[in-house]
């Protein structure tokens, strides 16, 4: 584990948006001119867009181009000047870095991620390059996945009430569990940018058990499209610490 110092604001401790700011613009480093990067999700990846877009406009980073993980990105992107691309957009095309946060990551390196509903796209554009560098603060870090919130699974809408009946299934005579399909607006199903569902899992203690066997048993659930536990495939963490430091761990 390497670290680098990042500058506190005067008068006290940075706030959780700096600590995301610090993480965000540490990865960004990473980036080199010609790249082809994954754009990531969220509140902590939106100050790496920001940060891509400044160097962009400053002609520090030219030939870089973006595939973004959702709607969302897309748009924050094409607002902040990052050429895009989309995934398989040509034969010779490929991921070098994916830059993403996370809502949990545990020692390991296995992360949640997906709680904002884009987990489907992030987890195969991320997973299609050669590098994925993950961006969070301190307060991501657990000592198991699913300790601090829900577990995001993608359904397929046709029949989702059964499919979530068969992802309890899963987790059947497990204390302080239970599932629910996330609501949107209205009292009606949240919609992810692929028209589909997200059930919400939730663990008294964090998930404990074999996380393979059990991202297997969920896939192998007619009308699971995708989940939210992102096992060993992030390369690299980047930490930024309420002390003003931000940690760098790789991949073991």
């Amino acid at each position: 584990m390497g670290s680098a110092a990042a500058t506190p604001p005067p008068g006290g401790k940075p706030t959780q948006d700096e600590l995301k700011r610090a993480a965000a613009h540490r990865a960004v480093e990473l980036v080199e001119p010609g790249m082809t990067l994954g754009l990531g999700t969220g509140s902590t990846a939106a100050h790496a867009l920001d940060r891509l877009g400044d160097l962009l406009r400053a002609g520090a980073l030219p030939g870089v181009a973006g595939v973004p993980t959702s709607l969302k990105t897309e748009a924050h992107a094409a607002r902040v000047g990052i050429p895009l691309l989309s995934l398989g957009g040509g034969p010779d095309m490929k991921i070098h870095l994916s830059i993403d946060g996370a809502d949990e990551v545990d020692p390991d390196l296995n992360l949640v991620k997906g709680r904002g509903g884009s987990l489907l796209r992030e987890k195969m554009i991320e997973g299609a390059g050669d590098r994925f560098v993950v961006i969070v603060d301190e307060s991501k870090l657990v000592p198991r996945l699913g300790c601090t919130g829900a577990i995001p699974v993608e359904v397929v809408p046709f029949g989702a009430r059964h499919t979530l009946g068969l992802i309890r299934e899963v987790f059947d005579g497990l204390p302080g569990f239970h599932a629910r399909l996330r609501e949107g607006s209205e009292d009606a199903p949240f919609v992810t940018d692929n028209g589909n569902y997200i059930v919400e899992m939730f663990f008294e203690d964090g998930i404990r058990g074999d996380l393979r066997d059990i991202s297997d048993r969920l896939l192998r659930i007619t009308g699971v499209v995708e989940h939210g536990m992102f096992l060993r495939m992030a390369t690299t963490v980047i930490v930024a610490n309420k002390d003003g430091t931000v940690a760098v761990i790789n991949k073991k």
